[in-house]
């Protein structure tokens, strides 16, 4: 085990950072170039969304038994994978010469993004003391967050330095330092007990996103249809399994389940909502990359400021007021956004909206992630995460995919600054409409969920994937594990 403080656990935590960063970094970082590459390949909105979707789709399918095939065949070596895998896909796209060759390598980013994901907080969870494990797995959620956080900014200058391609190219040195540092410094480990990763269910899940998926997309009923029977193979595949990527009894749990519901709700809107953001503000108000990444700095000043308190409040007079609250200060700042129209300036089209916007953000992000770990029993925290984190990255893939269509925007449409305003108004009232139902349903969630251990039901099924969580570390350790510490 490795002690805080040591060059060693420097190292560790390092190749943890710079993996999970790269990652995060990418979910936002080609929002901003969307603009160039439409332009450059003469995109149609629906090329838009597959550059978008294929990564959210590849990484919300697999991101569940990703997690489980780092406990069977080793973390590090898992993690080591997708990061290289990430890089290459990373390559591929900053080569990309066409839509579908770009959207392909999307899909490979977000395979090689499941299978570091989850790795990274493994990896610290099995490497660092137990005493030490709390403030290595703080240090990485910060400064990892640091990296979604900047992404718009970055993006911006990036593309503005030279071409959408270095957005993607950047990760070549990332992921080379993270491979370096991993193999050198990072202990190997897995769950000795971890039993047989449930690939059916992955596949069943994965095929069902993708049909649904593609169906939004493409307007197709034919595949929509299809993939809403697949969806319902996997819960019925779910339920018969001995060894479940996802407990159906979890959702038993009304807490537990009024908090993914709220989950889904609020990040379809914000996935909707940043994503349009971008257009507008580049093809209807003119702004560069670099001044729409600017944009939205206000919003990461105030999640860096604000979300470390808001856990804390959440913590000790119950999560339900912020529940509440958050969701609708969200819907309420989307509203504010309308003003953001030609000829409108920053101070009073844009910043408003993006304040309220963040103090919304703020207030729910931390205390939904606590209430979905609390509300589970604790052998199920690490999963519960996991679910929870899928949840998110599916609403804001069927947002993006289904959100452009319903606004109006199809064809090269976003193009027409009249056009995508318009489209871009009416984007916000659907988006703010999510987000405040998702409030209302918080109405329900128990607020003493934080203050008391959960009801700790039978024993877990051997090889249950407790590490596949990514918004919170698992808060248990199998016996077997305990015993060879």
């Amino acid at each position: 085990m490795i002690a805080w403080g040591t060059p060693r656990a420097r190292a560790v935590l390092a190749t943890t950072i710079l993996g999970s960063g790269m990652a995060m970094l990418d979910g936002t970082i080609v929002n901003v170039a969307l603009p160039r590459i439409g332009a450059e390949f003469s995109a149609s909105v629906t090329d838009l969304q597959w550059i978008l979707n294929g990564y959210l789709l590849a990484l919300a399918s697999l991101i569940l038994i990703a997690g489980s095939l780092g406990d069977r065949f080793g973390r590090r070596r898992v993690y080591v994978a997708g990061v290289i895998w990430f890089g290459l896909a990373s390559l591929l796209c900053g080569a990309a010469w066409n839509v579908p060759v770009l959207v392909a390598a999307r899909v490979l980013q977000g395979v090689g993004a499941a299978l570091l994901t989850p790795g990274a907080l493994a990896i610290l969870q099995s490497s660092f003391n137990r005493e030490d494990r709390s403030r290595a797995i703080g240090a990485w959620s910060g400064l990892s967050g640091v990296a979604t956080a900047i992404g718009p900014l970055v993006g911006g200058l990036l593309v503005q330095a030279w071409s959408w391609r270095l957005a993607f190219l950047v990760n070549l040195p990332v992921a080379a330092a993270c491979v370096f540092l991993a193999l050198r410094f990072v202990p190997e480990s897995k769950d000795d007990e971890a039993g047989h990763p449930n690939y059916l269910s992955a596949l069943v899940g994965a095929l069902g996103l993708a049909l649904l998926t593609g169906g939004l997309v493409e307007q197709s009923s034919v595949f929509a249809v299809a993939g809403v029977v697949a969806m319902i193979a996997f819960g019925l595949v779910q339920r018969r399994s001995a060894e479940p990527l996802v407990p159906p009894r979890l959702f038993a749990n009304r807490t537990f389940l009024l908090a993914n519901v709220l989950t889904f709700l609020v990040y379809a809107a914000l996935g909707g909502v940043m994503v349009l953001l971008v257009l507008q503000l580049q093809i209807s108000l003119g702004y560069s990359p670099t001044a729409s990444g600017l944009a939205s700095v206000p919003l990461t000043i105030v999640m860096l400021l604000a979300s470390s308190t808001s856990g804390r409040l959440a913590q000790r007079y119950g999560p339900r007021v912020q529940l509440v609250a958050g969701p609708i200060f969200i819907g309420l700042g989307m509203l504010l956004l309308r003003n953001t129209v030609p000829g409108s300036s920053y101070l009073t089209g844009v910043l408003p909206g993006v304040l309220v916007f963040a103090v919304g953000l703020a207030a729910v992000v931390a205390p939904v992630t606590a209430t979905v770990l609390a509300s589970a029993p604790d052998h199920h925290a690490g999963v519960a995460s996991g679910v929870n984190n899928a949840v998110a990255r599916t609403g804001s893939l069927l947002a993006t995919a289904v959100l452009p269509a319903a606004v109006g925007l199809v064809g090269d449409d976003y193009a027409n600054p009249s056009v995508m305003t318009a489209g871009w108004q009416m984007a916000l009232v659907l988006c703010a409409v999510a987000a405040i139902v998702g409030g209302l349903l918080a109405f329900g969630v128990d607020n003493r969920v934080l203050a008391a251990a959960p009801e700790q039901d039978e024993a877990p099924h051997p090889g249950e994937c407790l590490h596949c969580g990514v918004e919170g570390p698992p808060t248990h350790i199998r016996s077997g594990e305990k015993a060879r510490q």
